[in-house]
């Protein structure tokens, strides 16, 4: 496959494509400073581009098979995510490209919860609320959108660097937890169940969620 990667330089950017270039796709690994070249695999393609900007989107997808969003704003910035999410659905628009979006859990519903979400526990960290409402506002962007085929994947709680085992669980709308209560996934199985969803599409205009 022929795959754009927006926010390649970033944690999940990273390991997305290498994950992809390991499994022999072709992939134009876009950034907005190319003094971030250096951080990208030497088998990809580096581009500058800004993710917010509807025109360089459409130039980096073109003739592309698919398009990954891993982008994530600064602290300070976080309704920038937004603003990435509406230019990317803007910018796609009529291609007939299919995006993958990273998002944020903040959404899931808590398993026994009662349709509370993870945002709304009282221990959720006050300093995690503003990218965790970015992501909010995200989610509902993408699922306004009725013309591009896109699909949204949140993580687990806990999102870290760890191993790449290639063994993951699929849920839907529910937050995913192990036998003791854990709700967590390396970004290395993240970017795993990403290129599975690129290369066998299960899931058109939704969100899903994976973890251990």
């Amino acid at each position: 496959m022929r795959i754009t990667v927006f926010g390649a330089a970033g944690n999940v950017g990273r390991r997305v494509v290498d994950e992809a270039i390991a499994r022999g796709h072709e992939v134009t690994a876009v950034v907005r400073d190319r003094v971030r070249f250096a951080e990208l695999h030497p088998a990809a393609t580096a581009r500058t581009g800004d993710a917010a900007n509807v025109q360089d989107i459409a130039e980096l997808s073109a003739g592309q098979d698919l398009v990954i969003s891993a982008t994530r704003p600064p602290a300070g910035s976080e309704g920038d995510l937004v603003t990435v999410t509406k230019a990317l659905l803007a910018g796609l628009a009529g291609t007939g490209v299919r995006v993958l979006v990273v998002g944020g859990a903040a959404t899931l519903t808590l398993p026994g919860g009662g349709g509370a979400t993870v945002v709304d526990d009282p221990d959720f960290p006050a300093d995690w609320r503003p990218i965790a409402d970015a992501c909010t506002e995200q989610l509902a962007v993408c699922r306004a959108e009725t013309e591009v085929d896109w699909a949204y994947l949140s993580p687990a709680a806990l999102l870290e660097p760890g191993e790449r085992t290639g063994t993951y669980r699929l849920g839907a709308d529910e937050l995913l937890v192990d036998d003791q209560g854990v709700s967590a996934i390396s970004m290395e199985d993240f970017a795993v169940a990403l290129l599975d969803e690129a290369e066998e599409p299960r899931h058109h205009r939704t969100r899903f969620t994976v973890a251990y």
